[in-house]
């Protein structure tokens, strides 16, 4: 009996510790941030460097969020252009804070899910919200099914759609011969 209740315990202090291992999450959003003030502060930066600013709208518990980041992150030319032309702005939207007024102010780009993705431009008027939907991957895996995730030459394109050169009404004009 006693080796019984000395097994019982064992298993159950594991699937405890293994339970609480599960639990931990990734913590790139930050529910705390002031996103009204991190999305002026981003803004009067990019108004000085010639950039836009690119906010990504989601939280800690979005799959899909987590997984944009760790593809920028991880793919050195992605993350050389978005540094190289936008300011970054990750905005929370959670139980703990969703953000209301500030996505108010945005236009409500809640409505097309998560992660969504604004540019704004250098006085903080936006310039376009893209669901991030018509980024993933059409590439299908070994088994036949659709792999999951985004695809670097869609975000890439719309990037460039959005840079400020892109925007610029000059950059079109006919040089002089």
């Amino acid at each position: 009996m006693k080796k019984i209740l000395i097994l019982l315990t064992a298993v159950l202090i594991s699937t405890a510790a293994f339970s609480q291992a599960k639990k931990e999450t990734v913590h790139i959003y930050n529910p705390q941030a002031n996103a009204k003030a991190d999305i002026a502060t981003a803004v009067a930066k990019a108004s000085k460097e010639n950039k836009h600013v690119l906010l990504q709208v989601g939280g800690n518990w979005c799959s899909w969020c987590i997984a944009f980041h760790n593809l920028v992150d991880s793919t050195a030319t992605l993350k050389q252009f978005i540094n190289d032309n936008f300011e970054t702005v990750l905005v929370n939207y959670s139980p703990e804070n969703k953000n209301e007024a500030v996505l108010a102010d945005l236009g409500y780009p809640q409505r097309f899910g998560f992660p969504v993705f604004l540019i704004l431009d250098g006085k903080g008027k936006v310039l376009h919200i893209e669901n991030s939907s018509y980024l993933e991957t059409e590439e299908v895996a070994a088994n036949g099914k659709k792999k999951v995730g985004h695809d670097v030459k869609k975000i890439t394109s719309f990037l460039k759609g959005w840079t400020v050169t892109a925007v610029n009404p000059e950059t079109y004009k006919a040089k002089a011969r």
